[in-house]
């Protein structure tokens, strides 16, 4: 009977486990605005909510992502994420976004994971490689040349990356399962932590000198 028993509550376990483990919690609420508040008030995902009176049309709405990008990193995109920090509507909603601009000519959006959320990826200019690498242990990879009007998936936590092919400027729109899907750069990583890895562990993961390592290190650490 205990072996029942034990078995019915292991089976519901099992059953609320994709509830229990999403990357966010479902609202209880049509919306919490979130606003800077350190007194009084519900704290919802680790925001407060404005009051529910005095919420206003603005609120859900966020303009300018029609406009272009200055494109400064050296790897030749831009990425201007809209999560629950530059859009406080989207608290609890689940949903995020992204406009990513890539210069002409090989602008790249380098090796990079999200930790909390799947992505759907749309090109609405130009011609981009995108390509993904699955877990340990096949590494397998898996890559599509994108026009516009295309999408791509990139499943959470899966390293992935996406390069301009052509000769102008392109972009694309990225949108998130979570409102605060986080990303993380595997160079910037690896590489730019703060403090640094010690070279010597990396030069061994990576079988390069450790003089190749540190200069890495230097490059990369500016991000910090």
């Amino acid at each position: 009977m205990k072996t029942i028993h034990f078995l019915v509550a292991f089976v519901l376990l099992a059953s609320a486990s994709p509830l229990a483990f999403a990357s966010d919690p479902g609202p209880l609420q049509d919306f919490c605005v979130a606003i800077n508040n350190t007194g009084n008030g519900v704290f919802v995902n680790g925001k407060f909510c404005k009051d529910p009176r005095l919420v206003i049309a603005d609120d859900f709405v966020f303009q300018g992502l029609n406009i272009p990008r200055p494109i400064n990193d050296p790897v030749g995109t831009t990425v201007t994420l809209i999560n629950v920090e530059q859009f406080p509507g989207l608290n609890t909603l689940s949903v995020a976004l992204a406009r990513i601009d890539f210069a002409p000519n090989g602008g790249e959006n380098p090796p990079h994971l999200h930790p909390r959320a799947s992505e759907l990826f749309l090109v609405v200019e130009g011609t981009l490689l995108a390509g993904i690498v699955t877990s340990f242990p096949d590494y397998k990879l898996f890559t599509k040349v994108l026009n516009k009007g295309d999408i791509f998936v990139f499943p959470q936590g899966l390293i992935h990356f996406q390069v301009n092919l052509g000769k102008t400027n392109a972009v694309a729109f990225a949108f998130f399962e979570s409102q605060n899907p986080g990303v993380i750069r595997v160079a910037d990583a690896v590489f730019g932590s703060n403090p640094p890895i010690n070279p010597f562990i990396l030069a061994r993961a990576f079988q390069l000198d450790p003089n190749v390592v540190k200069n890495l290190q230097a490059k990369f650490g500016n991000n910090n």
